[in-house]
């Protein structure tokens, strides 16, 4: 895909197009559209500003981040006066958990906006979860906190955040298996090779060991993958023995 050398600056339809979706998405209409524009753009896309500077969501997809632990611990600090911080720690990681993320991008739809030179299938699902990061910066730099606090009020704690059943969600079933194995004194390790086989992607497979005895195996495209998969396997099938 080749972009123009003013493709923050044009008024093409594409422009038209790209500001009515984002307002719908948005609930308000954003005063810059340059900056939502940014947000979207992929690296792959090899586009760079006047100084010669590379120019993509990354920058944004990091100050988003921190608007969004920002306002996420306002809410939970107003919302829960009893937490103690071990508590309000724990529940700012699941709703600001990577999965939950890549959930809230997909269902906006964020990916038919990104610009890239990589076909949108071959992306993983952490693109979704990113560009979410991403608008979310654009959001402050563009109308400041207070928009910004409105958004993810609106698109994240209203339709998503219910407090008695984050206190139920595991965010780590590893986590999970490794305290478990602790606390009960029991052995274990994580044995992970590459087995890509016959796949075009690099795949890695694991082998949960307790106590010398494989309890669960995985496969995926990354090591943090598979070993999480396998955990959750290992916790299903010893279940009744760890929530006792």
């Amino acid at each position: 895909m080749n972009f123009p050398s003013n493709i923050f600056n044009s008024h093409s339809k594409e422009d038209g197009d790209f500001f009515l979706g984002i307002t719908r998405i948005l609930g308000f209409k954003p005063k810059k559209l340059s900056i939502y524009k940014k947000a979207f753009l992929h690296r792959s896309a090899n586009v760079k500003d006047e100084k010669g500077a590379p120019m993509n969501y990354e920058r944004l997809e990091f100050l988003g981040d921190s608007m969004l632990g920002t306002i996420i611990s306002k809410y939970l600090y107003n919302e829960v006066p009893s937490g103690d911080e071990g508590y309000l720690t724990k529940m700012r990681s699941k709703i600001v958990s990577r999965e939950h993320l890549n959930e809230l991008g997909k269902d906006l739809n964020l990916i038919q906006f990104v610009e890239s030179r990589i076909p949108k299938s071959h992306f993983g699902d952490n693109i979704h979860g990113n560009v979410f990061e991403a608008l979310v910066g654009a959001i402050y730099l563009d109308r400041g906190y207070k928009y910004c606090e409105k958004f993810i009020n609106s698109r994240v704690v209203a339709p998503y955040v219910d407090i008695e059943q984050l206190e139920g969600k595991v965010i780590s079933y590893k986590s999970l298996v490794i305290e478990w194995c602790q606390k009960q004194k029991k052995s274990f390790h994580y044995n992970i090779y590459e087995d890509s086989g016959n796949d075009p992607v690099k795949h890695f497979a694991v082998k949960l060991h307790i106590n010398n005895k494989v309890v669960a195996k995985a496969r995926a495209t990354s090591k943090k993958k598979a070993e999480e998969m396998a955990s959750k396997r290992a916790y299903y099938a010893l279940q009744s023995k760890m929530d006792k």
